[in-house]
């Protein structure tokens, strides 16, 4: 990709394309576009992402971070139908597609914003993710303590690293920022990282 894809208003010109997302229990077809996140396929870890972590609570307020053109904010909607899902991303071009892939599946419990457009009093029950790693280590973590404070007591994370990018290393510093971290799963190089909220942290809404 000649740009990277956490571009807010990407210069890549456009080439709309789709994506099948096919697990045991849904399958949507997805539309995609240049200047985002694996617009050609379903990236790998957020397959093995989606296929490896527990259901997601029934109700609540559930997070995606980084959203791309919506496909594990949309699991989560389909698997949550009474739960509220926010999928958040920088990029307005994969936002604008991550709403027409909500409407095409007939998903009307997920919304898709900007981070500043979230209502800073929202506090998540579950926070799932295929974080932008690439975007380098001191952004990647400023993210992190973004949205991990704001889980409910109780609340859990889970994220989807590959090894060489630093799945390990990430796991060792969520512990440090007191976020009890541990490793559920490890498929392809990839490390499925399952991250219980500080203790006494947040407040339900």
């Amino acid at each position: 990709m000649g740009e990277h894809y956490f571009a807010a208003n990407p210069d890549t010109p456009s080439r709309p394309r789709s994506v099948d997302l096919v697990l045991p229990d849904l399958h949507l077809r997805l539309r995609t576009d240049s200047g985002m996140f694996s617009p050609d396929r379903l990236d790998a870890g957020t397959r093995i992402l989606l296929e490896t972590v527990p259901p997601p609570p029934a109700h609540g307020t559930l997070l995606d971070v980084g959203c791309g053109y919506g496909p594990i904010a949309l699991t989560l909607a389909k698997r949550a139908p009474a739960a509220s899902v926010i999928g958040v991303d920088v990029n307005e071009r994969a936002l604008e597609l991550a709403r027409e892939n909500a409407a095409t599946a007939g998903v009307t419990n997920a919304r898709f914003l900007t981070p500043g457009a979230v209502d800073p009093d929202v506090r998540f029950t579950a926070l799932w993710s295929n974080p932008p790693i690439r975007i380098g280590k001191a952004a990647l973590h400023d993210l992190l303590l973004t949205w991990l404070p704001r889980l409910t007591p109780g609340g859990e994370a889970h994220l989807v690293v590959q090894k060489h990018l630093g799945s390990d290393s990430l796991q060792r510093w969520l512990d440090q920022q007191g976020f009890p971290t541990r490793r559920i799963a490890s498929r392809s190089a990839y490390r499925v990282l399952h991250v219980a909220a500080r203790p006494q942290e947040g407040h339900p809404r």
